[in-house]
């Protein structure tokens, strides 16, 4: 494993990734609610932000507009991705190389595996080339480690995250990116279970402010290293305010409650 404590992509330890490849897995619909991030240097001004550790983003939005904000913004290479108008079971391809990635700057690269697709040989084979190659670049790596797959019926069970969260430490990553599975006791299990790589929960579908600060403070009660977050900052008209909140939860180690109170008061 890479030390995340010289690394761009962590703070103090911690991680606070801000997700902009929605854009390719989900299409313009997640900009709707707020038009303006359709534009995506609306959310590269909000990863200027102190918490914010590093914004992933695909390879044309990272040609396009990081480069404006290469002084300012860490770059996680989301290096591969698909559309939601795949419907087949799931699979993503790699769309950039590690080498392109690093030619254009970026400080760490992203990748998505699902474990218990019937595609999962093929990523796994896959991921280890990338992470193999970012090796080669001093590069950490983040999995996104997404249980999915026609024999999968429930992919927030504790045993599945866990499960998720330990197969990004066997393939090497050095963060894994899992989903909440909706208490802090099944995230120590899953901290636990990904040994020394660090994890971090998906930040999902938008929700009111409070369930998604309680839900982080679990996370860091749990010992996770952070959030990866898109739609609960961008979606919302003031993302400065959320992003000040979590700062206070993730790096202060604040309550959701404490966190709230001051970012209204």
């Amino acid at each position: 494993m890479l030390p995340l404590t010289d690394s761009a992509l962590a703070r103090d330890g911690k991680v606070l990734i801000l997700a902009m490849d929605h854009g390719l897995e989900h299409g313009p619909t997640d900009f709707e609610a707020v038009p303006d991030t359709l534009e995506p240097e609306t959310v590269f001004e909000a990863a200027t932000h102190d918490a914010v550790t590093a914004m992933a983003v695909q390879k044309g939005v990272a040609e396009a507009y990081y480069p404006s904000y290469e002084d300012d913004v860490a770059l996680l290479a989301k290096l591969n991705g698909t559309s939601n108008l795949w419907m087949g079971e799931p699979y993503s391809p790699q769309n950039w190389s590690v080498e392109y990635a690093a030619e254009l700057g970026a400080d760490a690269i992203g990748y998505t595996v699902y474990p218990g697709s019937n595609h999962e040989p093929r990523m796994f084979e896959e991921f280890r080339d990338a992470q193999e190659n970012a090796r080669d670049h001093d590069l950490p790596v983040v999995m996104w480690s997404y249980a999915r797959g026609q024999g999968l019926k429930n992919d927030t069970k504790d045993e599945v995250i866990a499960y998720a969260a330990r197969i990004g430490l066997e393939l090497g990553a050095d963060v894994a990116k899992v989903k909440y599975p909706g208490s802090r006791e099944a995230m120590e299990w899953a901290v636990d279970a990904a040994g020394d790589t660090k994890v971090v929960m998906s930040g999902g579908s938008k929700v009111d402010d409070y369930q998604f600060l309680e839900s982080v403070e679990s996370v860091i009660d749990a010992g996770g290293a952070g959030l990866a977050v898109g739609r609960n900052v961008w979606q919302r008209e003031n993302p400065g305010r959320i992003l000040d909140a979590l700062e206070r939860v993730i790096f202060e180690e604040e309550s959701a409650e404490a966190a709230l109170s001051e970012v209204e008061s």
